[in-house]
């Protein structure tokens, strides 16, 4: 007498509780999604007294319920964060290693190539660049590029992240006439965004880096000078927020006024950050 082959599925063993109820039919329990909303707002609290250690163990206890409740979006939100996360704590094997799970969930849920998927791709893409395989970025980059290209309703303070990371990756690899396309884009969309005066002191920066890395320091003086004071006077204006997002971008912007002989407004950069921080 011959056996089935393959491996027993809930149906093969169970008996519905009673004719009218088919839960035990069901291949995997029912989902219990996680709290999204409440989950992430607890997140950007952390991330704005910039307490990496509370975001970690909250992603992680969190991370834990979706998977125990089987609630696939909410691994994958979760999963998105932790990349960024990683990456920003300079731990590359763990911040690559939760990109592909974060995009095969991406995959399994049948996103990929809509804007959700693309954040993934995205954060992806610039954690490869971030941690030394920025050529092998560039696809995912485009691929993430193309689905914001299309999509009507793309928020345009993530497409012109993506358009800035995926700059930096392009003059990592001495592709500068494309980044500095994408980098005009992100300071079109960014200029739709009312307060974004921070993210576009950070375009300007980058576009510093650019010329020096196109033209060499010396070549490139004036117009790195121009970028850096363009930088400077979007950070400096009294009616930008001072919040947790600002005191990041001035943490992130300082080594470059450092860099460029800026060196009071670097200082002052930090001292602001470091007071923003220690208010919250």
């Amino acid at each position: 007498m011959a056996f089935a082959s393959g491996p027993l599925e809930p149906n093969d063993f169970l008996d519905p509780r009673c004719p009218f109820c088919t839960d035990a039919w069901a291949k995997e329990p029912p989902a219990h999604p996680i709290d999204a909303d409440r989950v992430l707002a607890r997140l950007d609290e952390y991330f704005s007294r910039n307490d990496m250690p509370a975001a970690e163990r909250h992603l992680a206890y969190w991370l834990a319920e979706a998977e125990e409740g089987r609630d696939l979006v909410g691994q994958f939100l979760l999963r998105n964060e932790r990349i960024g996360l990683f990456r920003k704590q300079g731990r590359g094997p763990e911040a690559l290693a939760e990109a592909e799970k974060t995009v095969a969930l991406a995959e399994r849920l049948g996103i990929a190539d809509e804007l959700g998927g693309a954040t993934a791709l995205a954060n992806q893409a610039t954690a490869m660049k971030a941690f030394g395989i920025a050529r092998e970025a560039l696809p995912v980059f485009r691929r993430a590029l193309a689905v914001y290209e299309h999509a009507p309703n793309a928020d345009p303070y993530r497409y012109a992240g993506v358009c800035n990371n995926a700059a930096l990756a392009l003059a990592d690899c001495g592709e500068y006439a494309e980044a500095r396309r994408l980098y005009a884009r992100a300071m079109a969309l960014l200029g739709q965004i009312e307060g974004a005066g921070p993210e576009i002191a950070v375009t300007w920066l980058n576009l510093a880096n650019l010329a020096e890395a196109e033209r060499g320091l010396e070549a490139a003086e004036g117009e790195i000078a121009d970028c850096v004071e363009r930088a400077w006077d979007l950070l400096d204006r009294p009616d930008t927020a001072r919040d947790g997002n600002y005191a990041f971008v001035c943490e992130k912007c300082a080594p470059t006024f450092h860099y460029y002989g800026y060196f009071l407004w670097g200082a002052e950069l930090e001292e602001r950050a470091r007071a923003i921080y220690e208010r919250t």
